[in-house]
């Protein structure tokens, strides 16, 4: 659920979103472009700024890219310690009522009932055509409502979506309804995130295991949601703070030595080392849960009722596959770019990458793509396409690099 961007050459591209305006990472803007567009602001772009973070736009945002720190040291820091990414550009929703897991099903793969209070799962929100909108991480709450994030990138089709399904439910008399937040959104990622964030909270972080929530306090900020989850493959949290409190937050956890800011290009090499979709990129519309390796997502008890948006396509494809799989990619030479094609050992074009850069963590470069299913096996020796050259590659397992996701002692 992460920004795809760039850092010191090493993401070799900016976004499709990042490229819809003529905005640069230092900061210079396209004249005719900035009376094109207005970019929205998180309540940290001042801070931002001030911490000499480098704006481009993402996602019809101002976010910055990286900051003082190359790159490399940013996503490495990351991976030894821990970092903030602001993330506030997301979607936060909660969905109220007595009928507000019926509605919440009607839309995503997942089930949500089976979940215990203050539990979450990731999640997608799929079409009648199999695929899939975007994927979300929906919480159950102990509170009487269910916490939703989403993307930035689909926030305007995802509450159009939502919105729409909920004036059906309200004319069919069930009770439910939208609430939509005005928080903003900070993760901490890395291995030190505990024993950074243990010192403002009250609660025994030991007891908040993977993909669960919980109000408290953090550091004196009152009304914040502390869940254990983000999208680097590290130990990590994302804290929904009022806004008017998040530069105050942040600062606090900046004076631990161990915190460092990051950015999106940080943010997105992270998330392809732990082999974890951009959407947009590995997934979208024209992708079914069973291309993209995601039928982990679906329900048991889902699949069997088939009560889900694309259930009638999505559900054979469990059993009969599909005709192309999303795969893991590691190549030498230079590194790959979305859209690259994927070849077999006779040069055939056997499918195309969709994320790809080299790893901070591995001195590889990493990729994901679809190939068609006969090469879809891991150790397979194939191709990639770079600069009208054909470069070895293998499939790969992915994640690349091991996650660390805590899951109690």
């Amino acid at each position: 659920m992460l920004a795809r961007a760039f850092g010191n050459g090493l993401c070799n591209r900016l976004s499709r979103e990042t490229r819809t305006v003529g905005l640069v990472a230092t900061g210079r803007q396209d004249r005719q472009a900035s009376t094109e567009v207005v970019l929205k602001k998180t309540p940290l772009y001042d801070f931002h700024r001030a911490q000499g973070g480098k704006m481009v736009e993402f996602a019809g945002w101002s976010m910055p890219v990286q900051y003082k720190d190359s790159h490399i040291n940013s996503h490495m820091h990351t991976r030894q310690h821990c970092s903030i990414f602001d993330v506030s550009h997301m979607l936060q929703t909660k969905v109220h009522g007595r009928d507000r897991v019926k509605f919440i099903e009607s839309l995503i793969v997942g089930d949500i009932a089976e979940l215990k209070d203050n539990q979450g799962t990731l999640s997608l929100f799929t079409n009648t055509k199999g695929g899939i909108m975007d994927d979300l991480i929906v919480t159950k709450t102990d509170q009487g409502y269910l916490y939703v994030v989403s993307n930035a990138g689909c926030a305007d089709k995802d509450s159009a979506h939502m919105q729409a399904r909920l004036q059906e439910f309200k004319a069919a008399g069930h009770d439910v309804d939208l609430e939509f937040m005005e928080e903003s959104l900070i993760a901490l990622q890395g291995p030190s995130m505990a024993q950074v964030l243990q010192k403002g909270v009250g609660d025994d972080l030991r007891k908040l295991t993977f993909m669960t929530s919980v109000l408290t306090p953090v550091f004196g900020i009152q009304g914040c949601r502390v869940t254990r989850c983000g999208y680097t493959g590290e130990d990590g949290v994302e804290i929904s703070v009022p806004s008017e409190d998040v530069v105050s937050l942040t600062e606090k956890l900046l004076a631990d030595g161990e915190v460092k800011l990051a950015g999106l290009g940080a943010r997105d090499s992270l998330r392809l080392e732990a082999g974890l979709c951009l959407y947009g990129n590995d997934i979208d519309e024209t992708t079914t849960p069973v291309e993209a390796s995601l039928v982990w997502t679906i329900g048991k008890r889902r699949r069997q009722a088939q009560d889900f948006p694309g259930a009638d396509i999505i559900v054979p494809q469990i059993k009969a596959k599909t005709l192309r799989k999303r795969v893991g990619l590691i190549s030498a030479g230079p590194p790959v770019r979305q859209h690259t094609p994927i070849l077999s050992s006779d040069g055939r074009v056997i499918g195309e990458v969709t994320s790809g850069c080299p790893s901070p963590c591995l001195k590889q470069n990493v990729a994901m793509g679809y190939v068609e299913a006969g090469f879809s096996k891991v150790g397979t020796s194939i191709q990639v396409e770079v600069r009208k050259k054909a470069v070895q590659a293998v499939v790969s397992k992915m994640p690349f690099v091991p996650t660390k996701y805590y899951m109690g002692q």
